[in-house]
């Protein structure tokens, strides 16, 4: 399985959408864990890197920095 590349403070895309409606995430911590805040209601989820590796679709907006 790829490794896909991805950074702090990247907005991704996820496979399911949200509950509020929005498929937008904005990461905001990394590590063994990643922190995942939601762009359209401000909920964050703290989910293993290699499940949030398979559960990802694709990087929206890459950051700059």
């Amino acid at each position: 399985m790829e490794e896909k590349e991805f950074a702090l403070n990247d907005v991704v895309e996820m496979k399911k959408q949200h509950p509020c409606g929005t498929n937008r995430w904005k990461v905001i911590r990394m590590g063994m864990d990643v922190r995942i805040k939601c762009e359209g209601c401000g909920h964050s989820v703290l989910i293993p890197r290699k499940e949030f590796s398979r559960k990802m679709k694709k990087i929206l907006v890459k950051h700059e920095g």
